[in-house]
């Protein structure tokens, strides 16, 4: 009996294995294939829509992220991503703005080491429709270059496994002449957003964008009909300035990738420290947001002039929960943002919705 539970046990570590190494060779099939994605989702504009590069309240805007996730179920999955957005005004009388943005990521997967890296030039205009209530709508583009590849030396195989144990020493018998594979990426979004009211204490953004238009081939074996599905995205935000110190913001977002979905939702309330005649030196915010069926995330944030700190930490509570003992991933965001000046050195702002 004892020696049935063994081979049971290492017939099960043989699928295993074999799974792994599927994973990496066809993600097309598997849940691999979806798209990085991040639980401050709302900060990573490029990823998410190229129309809402620049959609934010200064000129400029710099960041990291650095994601780790499931060390309790396997090696940690890494995310590192760095992004750039700055805005510029469409001549002197002008209300319209062009933004120029650029995102670099590497994301590292797996006990074979996938990995995943893209860099992401964006552009995007920014129309003023109605100048009266700060209305915009926006069309942005983006053209990105990828490379994914994993380390074979790492795979493990059904053959390495003789008389009942495990031998990495034992020939594989396996022809790996490709692990790597590159392509180009070509995705466009369109974006709304609208500051409601003669006070403007209410804004909102809407936006719908695409990636992957290209299809490229998504295959180590060059397998013929195997390519990058589109990922579709639908992006939502209210923002209610309640006073000077108080302002609510409510996200979501919505992802479409094959059979392959994700919704995200939740908000966050920002206090920022009022003193009649000073400068607002600091904003706290706290929230929560839900992904569906996967976790629940609390957030943090922490604004000091113009440096801004952020944590969050995925509560997992899928079918993988037993698992993972509710152990999701932490993830940091800092951020850099601010105002140019003319030659005068005057500062110049430009008309822009109320989004912290």
């Amino acid at each position: 009996m004892e020696n049935l539970s063994q081979k049971s046990k290492i017939k099960s570590q043989k699928h295993l294995t074999l799974l792994a190494f599927l994973i990496a060779l066809f993600p097309t099939y598997t849940y691999a294939q979806a798209d990085i994605h991040f639980s401050q989702f709302y900060e990573t504009s490029i990823l998410r829509n190229p129309a809402l590069t620049g959609v934010f309240e200064n000129d400029y805007k710099f960041g990291a992220y650095y994601r780790s996730q499931w060390s309790t179920v396997s090696n940690p999955y890494q995310t590192a991503l760095v992004s750039g957005e700055y805005r510029h005004s469409v001549g002197q009388y002008s209300n319209d703005y062009v933004s120029f943005g650029l995102l670099g990521y590497t994301d590292k997967a797996g006990s074979i080491d996938q990995r995943i890296t893209g860099i992401y030039p964006a552009i995007n205009y920014n129309k003023s429709i109605d100048e009266h209530h700060n209305t915009f709508l926006s069309a942005g583009f983006t053209g990105g270059y990828l490379q994914y590849s994993f380390d074979p030396s790492k795979a493990t195989f059904n053959n390495q496994f003789q008389g009942g144990h495990f031998d990495p020493t034992n020939p594989t018998n396996e022809n790996i002449t490709n692990a790597k594979m590159t392509m180009w990426d070509l995705g466009a979004g369109l974006s709304f957003n609208t500051s409601l009211g003669d006070d403007k204490k209410v804004t909102y953004v809407l936006g719908v964008s695409g990636y992957h238009f290209t299809q490229p081939k998504f295959s180590y074996y060059e397998t013929p009909g195997i390519t990058q599905n589109i990922r579709w995205n639908v992006n939502a935000a209210v923002s209610r300035y309640v006073n000077e110190a108080v302002t609510i913001v409510f996200h979501s977002n919505y992802a479409l990738q094959a059979t392959y979905n994700e919704i995200m939702i939740g908000g966050m309330i920002h206090w920022t420290e009022h003193k009649t005649g000073i400068r607002s030196l600091y904003t706290f915010s706290g929230g929560v947001f839900y992904r569906y069926n996967d976790a629940i995330i609390p957030v943090v944030k922490i604004k000091y002039k113009n440096m801004a700190f952020g944590f969050s930490y995925d509560v997992n509570v899928s079918t993988l929960m037993p698992a993972s003992y509710m152990q999701g991933g932490a993830e940091v965001t800092l951020f850099i943002t601010g105002n140019t000046a003319d030659r005068s050195g005057v500062v110049k702002k430009t008309m822009c919705p109320r989004f912290f």
